[in-house]
C-alpha cells in the first residue's frame, strides 16, 4: 500500500543531501512523522498545506517501513500513518511537484505510482 508525505521542497533536497529527513516541524513537535493514505492526503493537503507552493508529494511503500509505522486514530476517527523513525529519503518510491491550480488547490499526480 502507498503512503503519501506533504514537505516542502527544500526540506526534501537537504534530507536528500544529508541522507535522513526526520520531519518537518509539526512533525519533530509530535514525535513521528504524519502520512497520509491516498484517500486522506487531498484533505491533508487542503487544511494543512492551502496556498502553500513549492511542495512536493512523496510516496512511500507501507511495507519498506515496517514495525516503526503505526495507524493511530486522528481526523474524524480515521486511522492515520505515523512513523516512528527518521526516514531515508532512498526509502522513498518517487518525489513529484505539488503544485496549485488556478483555483487555489493543489494539483495531484497519478497517486497509483505509475
Amino acid at each position: 500500500m502507498l503512503i503519501f508525505k506533504i514537505a516542502p521542497s527544500s526540506l526534501w533536497r537537504d534530507a536528500e543531501i544529508s541522507g535522513s529527513f526526520e520531519g518537518a516541524p509539526v512533525d519533530l513537535n509530535d514525535g513521528f512523522i504524519h502520512f497520509s493514505t491516498a484517500d486522506q492526503v487531498r484533505e491533508t493537503a487542503a487544511k494543512h498545506f492551502a496556498g502553500q507552493t513549492e511542495l512536493l508529494l512523496i510516496a512511500f511503500d507501507t511495507e519498506a517501513l515496517g514495525e516503526a509505522l503505526k495507524w493511530e486514530t486522528s481526523r474524524g476517527g480515521a486511522l492515520f500513518p505515523h512513523l516512528y523513525r527518521t526516514l531515508t529519503p532512498s526509502e522513498a518510491l518517487w518525489a513529484r511537484p505539488l503544485p496549485l491550480g488556478e483555483d487555489g488547490a493543489h494539483v495531484f499526480p497519478d497517486l497509483s505510482g505509475d
